[in-house]
This record gives structure tokens, C-alpha cells and sequence, in this order.
């Protein structure tokens, strides 16, 4: 059980303004990975805030290339304690989306970081600095408690997330050794809410799809040639009707999962979602029937319209437009086949009379989970509530989309993610901010977790895959 000493120590950094003069340094740095001089500020960001940091915890330290020049470096920083013991391997992204500076309400600016009460505001708070600085000061706390961690580290950042993770999947095949661990311990995304500790397991995939009917080049005015000539718009929209419905239901069994395993339902019963302050409320008859919200949500597919147009809304005019576009985004568990698609969409899309639509998949996020009964997620549950002495929350994963699969499926690593943030932080939005009693909680969970896998008991031994001497 992690000491009390070390519990105070972990709430005093936060009491004291410790934390949050350390986060305010890292808000500074304008990360944002979509942008030229965002990239500059990563570079400055691993070189003077990262790097230091992970030597402190006497990591030795090296920066590696991108294998797709779309992407940015990544930084690994390893300890080795001893052959025999355990490695942890962690995780956090430097990125930030963009600042979105004339958004923010109140005269903040993201880059600054701003203390209003419980909220602390500021670009990067939520996702991902003030998670990544949550784990680096729990391991500092033990480090400095104990004089050595019992398990051998890993920290690998990254420099894309926000931008689709560009070229990870690749890096991570290629340093499989440099990256061995035997479980992935990190932070990123929302607890279930602001008031519950959350262990999630894995993460929805995301599928981008660009439906096109382009059926001329010119508008023709509809009285005279209304009736005659196809309308492109009301053929997108009954083309969309087709695959979801107007209640939120996908109508394309292909498109969704083989079933809801029993064990996802069992991991979900009594879940609640959207019971935050200012959370909009789920809306009746939205969505798969005969579902709850929590399974609709982390144990289903939801396919979303993005985005839909044709013409000028806001100035049209007496004519039947040439072509008309939608965005769609489907967001899928693991166990969807989507390989196929944009086979499977076209193909429905002209049995159902529109062969005209043009169908195109503009990205994808792969969806992943670690077994929700599985030996790790066992044991991590029963160290929170050991450490809350209440509920923990288990998801087997969040609703939206990490680059979880390239921890499960590339380097085979069972997957853990405490995070420290929750679903009202505004993430990618004006006024993005972290909780100071989320930020102060999450310390004392992340040492507990550290400090079990550093120091296991008679009664809380680690699960057998995590002893590398038994292998």
C-alpha cells in the first residue's frame, strides 16, 4: 500500500503551487503540431522541459526520427534497474492542437497558464502536459522516497498525436526491443467523470468517409428544370438516410461489430455517463435501440455527419446545385472488420438506388482493447480501491481514439490507462483546462500503481506476464 508519507508529499505539490508553476512552464511552449513554428516549439519542448526531466529520474535519454517526414521526433527515456526486475513502459504526446487564441473567453490565453479556482486554464492542461506531469511527479515522489523505482522504465513521448500520430506504428515495429515492456502504464483522455478514479483499457477507432455526388459542373434554375434533372442534394441526403438513419442508427451491418460481449456488458453495468455539470443530457430514441448509454457509447459503433452542404446556404438562390458533399466519421470497437469499408458503403449505397455517390475513406484510427478480464486489468483495479478505499471506474475502453493499437498490436503489450482529466475539460476547444483535485488525486493513483509494480506483496503479487524470470 502506497505510504502516507508519500500520499502527503503527492497532495502537498499540488497544494503548494508546485504543480501548477511546473505546468505553467509547459503551457508556454507553443506545441502545435499542425503548425511550422508549432513544430519548432516541440523540438524546444523535448530539449529544454522533457529531457531534463527524464534525467532527473536517471533515465539516459535519445531522440529519434520520424520514419514519415509528416511527423515529428520521438523521445525515449530508459532506466534500467536490473535484468530480472519488470519494465514499465509510459506514454505522453508533447503536441497540442491549435491555440485557438481570439476564442478563449474572459481575456485568457492559452499560453498562459490562468488559475481560477479549482480550473486551471491553458492549451496542453487536459491533453497532454498536465497527464504527462502528473506521472513524471509520482515517479519523482517514489524515486526520492525509496532511492530506486523496482522496475526498470521506459518513457517514450511523441510529437504527433494530435495530428493522427504519423509515422508511430512504423517507429514503434522498428524499435521493438528499445520499447520492450511488460505492460504500458499512461494518461491521456477523460475519466468517466470529474468525481470517479477511471481505468480504461483501449480506445474506439475512427474512420473517416467523404461521400461526393458531383453530377454537373453547372446549377440550372430549378422551375425549369425542376423534376428533371437529379437534385445532388437530395440525393446525398437520402444516400446518408441509408446508412444512418434519422435516429442515430447504423443501418449498414457491416459497418458494426459481430455482437456486445458479454463481458464488455457485465465491465458496463451500472456505468453512467454525461453526470457532470453542464454535460448535455443523452437524448431519448438516439441511437442503437435496446442498448444503454454507456454500451452505445464504449461498447458499439455510432456512425456521426460531420459535416453536409451544397450551394450557399446562408445566400441560395432558384437553382438545382451541381454537386453535393457530406463528412462522415465512424467510430468503431474492436472486433469491426473495416477493411473493407469503402466496398462494403458502395456497394450498399447502389443496392439502395445511388450508385452516383462517390465514396472515399479519408483516414483511419484503429480501434484496440486489452481483455477487460485480463491479469493486469485485475490487479490494477484492485490497487486504485485499495488506494481511493471506494469505486473505481473499469472501462474496457473510451469512446474516442488514442494510438492504443500501437501498444497491443504492434509491440503486444497489455495496456493501461489511468487518466487524469475528465469530459467537460474542453479539450481542443477555447478554455481547455485540467482539474486542481483531479491533478492532486491523480498523483497519489499514478504513485499507487507505480509503487505496486515496483514493490509487490504476498497479497498483491504482480500478474505472472509481468515477471520476466518467468517467461
Amino acid at each position: 500500500m502506497l505510504s502516507e508519507q508519500i500520499r502527503r508529499k503527492a497532495e502537498y505539490y499540488v497544494d503548494s503551487g508546485d504543480f501548477s508553476d511546473e505546468l505553467a512552464r509547459m503551457v508556454a511552449f507553443r506545441t502545435e503540431s499542425a503548425t511550422p513554428d508549432g513544430r519548432v516549439a516541440v523540438k524546444a519542448y523535448l530539449d529544454d522541459v522533457l529531457a531534463p526531466a527524464l534525467t532527473d529520474l536517471g533515465c539516459t535519454v535519445t531522440e529519434h526520427a520520424n520514419p514519415d517526414p509528416s511527423g515529428g521526433p520521438f523521445l525515449v527515456g530508459t532506466r534500467v534497474e536490473s535484468p530480472d526486475l519488470p519494465t514499465v513502459l509510459c506514454y505522453g504526446h508533447a503536441d497540442v492542437v491549435e491555440g485557438l487564441g481570439d476564442r478563449w473567453s474572459h481575456g485568457r490565453d492559452p499560453w498562459r497558464l490562468t488559475v481560477e479556482g479549482d480550473r486551471w486554464y491553458g492549451r496542453g492542461t487536459a491533453d497532454n502536459k498536465g497527464q504527462h506531469l502528473v506521472n513524471l511527479t509520482a515517479l519523482r515522489l517514489l524515486l526520492a522516497e525509496h532511492g530506486e523505482l523496482g522496475f526498470n522504465l521506459t518513457m517514450l513521448f511523441e510529437t504527433g498525436e494530435e495530428i493522427g500520430s504519423p509515422g508511430f506504428a512504423e517507429f514503434a515495429a522498428a524499435h521493438r526491443e528499445l520499447l520492450a515492456a511488460d505492460l504500458l502504464l499512461a494518461s491521456d483522455g477523460p475519466r468517466l467523470d470529474a468525481a470517479t478514479p477511471t481505468l480504461f483499457l483501449g480506445s474506439r477507432g475512427a474512420l473517416g468517409i467523404e461521400l461526393d455526388v458531383d453530377l454537373r459542373s453547372d446549377s440550372y434554375h430549378s422551375g425549369n428544370w425542376g423534376g428533371l434533372l437529379r437534385n445532388p442534394a437530395t440525393t446525398l441526403a437520402g444516400a446518408v438516410s441509408s446508412l444512418v438513419d434519422g435516429h442515430g442508427r447504423v443501418r449498414v451491418p457491416g459497418l458494426l461489430p459481430p455482437e456486445l460481449p458479454d463481458e464488455i456488458r457485465e465491465a458496463l453495468a451500472g456505468v453512467r455517463v454525461a453526470t457532470g455539470p453542464g454535460d448535455p443530457v443523452p437524448d431519448d430514441g438516439w441511437g442503437e435501440a435496446g442498448l444503454t448509454p454507456a454500451e452505445r457509447l464504449y461498447g458499439w459503433n455510432t456512425l456521426e455527419v460531420l459535416a453536409l452542404g451544397s450551394a450557399d446556404v446562408d445566400r441560395p438562390v432558384n437553382a438545382i446545385p451541381g454537386r453535393a458533399r457530406a463528412v462522415l466519421q465512424l467510430r468503431y470497437v474492436a472486433g469491426t472488420d473495416v477493411d473493407s469499408a469503402e466496398r462494403i458503403i458502395t456497394e450498399h449505397l447502389a443496392e439502395h438506388g445511388y450508385p452516383m455517390v462517390g465514396v472515399r475513406i479519408t483516414g483511419r484510427f484503429a480501434a484496440s482493447r486489452t481483455d477487460v478480464d485480463g491479469p493486469w486489468p485485475r490487479w490494477a483495479r484492485t490497487v486504485l480501491e485499495e488506494a481511493t478505499g471506494g469505486n473505481v471506474a473499469v472501462l474496457p475502453n473510451i469512446g474516442g481514439s488514442l494510438p492504443n493499437f500501437v501498444f497491443t498490436d504492434v509491440l503486444g503489450l497489455p495496456a493501461l490507462w489511468l487518466p487524469h482529466s475528465y469530459p467537460g475539460c474542453l479539450q481542443h476547444a477555447p478554455d481547455e483546462h485540467l482539474l486542481a483535485p483531479i491533478a492532486r488525486e491523480g498523483i497519489v493513483l499514478a504513485a499507487a500503481l507505480f509503487d505496486a509494480v515496483g514493490h509487490p506483496t504476498a497479497d498483491r503479487p504482480l500478474p505472472a506476464s509481468g515477471r520476466k524470470d518467468l517467461r
